[in-house]
C-alpha cells in the first residue's frame, strides 16, 4: 500500500530490497545503468520517505554501481 499525499494508490511498488529500513538497493542485470534506472529508485525514494538508494548492475565486465541520495 501506498500512501501519497494523503492518498492511498491502488499501485505497488517493489524495491529489490531495503536495508535496515534506511536504504534501497536495486539490481540489475543489464548493459548499463540508464535514466530508468535512476527514476526508478527516485520514486522509491520518495513514496518510502528514505534518502539513499543504490543501483547495482551485474551485467557489465565490473560491478557498476551508482548511489542516490535523495534531497527530502
Amino acid at each position: 500500500m501506498v500512501n501519497y499525499k494523503e492518498l492511498i494508490l491502488k499501485h505497488k511498488f517493489y524495491a529489490d530490497f531495503v536495508i535496515d529500513d534506511k536504504i534501497i538497493l536495486e539490481v540489475k542485470s543489464s548493459s548499463g545503468i540508464v535514466d530508468g534506472h535512476y527514476a526508478e529508485v527516485l520514486n522509491y525514494l520518495a513514496i518510502s520517505n528514505l534518502r539513499i538508494g543504490l543501483i547495482v548492475n551485474f551485467n557489465e565486465k565490473s560491478l557498476q554501481h551508482k548511489r542516490i541520495i535523495s534531497s527530502k
